[in-house]
């Protein structure tokens, strides 16, 4: 009997392929998925048009499972550090304020 994938899945699939350079026939090995199914999701994944129609059909609770590829974790760690460094610099200012306004208090 044969295996059913969840979209977001086979998406996942595709795009670490795609996206993160992996061979197909590696990812397969990884994964314990067939070559030539992995080879049907690329070609539906790569026509964008069929991709989406497949994914509005599935998914129309909006609500869906989010598998992350590792460029979408090292954007994400990227983004956090940006957000790190302006509290940090909001930090600073607020306690030069601070001790700007105690000082005028004595």
């Amino acid at each position: 009997m044969p295996k059913h994938y969840e979209h977001e899945y086979k998406e996942y699939v595709c795009r670490l392929v795609v996206e993160e350079n992996k061979k197909v026939t590696e990812s397969s090995r990884d994964l314990g998925i067939p070559v030539g199914t992995i080879k049907n999701w690329l070609a539906k994944y790569k026509d964008k048009e069929k991709w989406d129609k497949v994914r509005r059909k599935k998914h129309k609770d909006g609500e869906q499972p989010v598998f992350h590829s590792p460029t979408d974790y090292e954007e994400a760690l990227k983004q956090r550090k940006k957000e790190i460094e302006i509290l940090k610099e909001e930090n600073e200012i607020l306690k030069k304020a601070m001790h700007v306004f105690t000082k005028n208090q004595e």
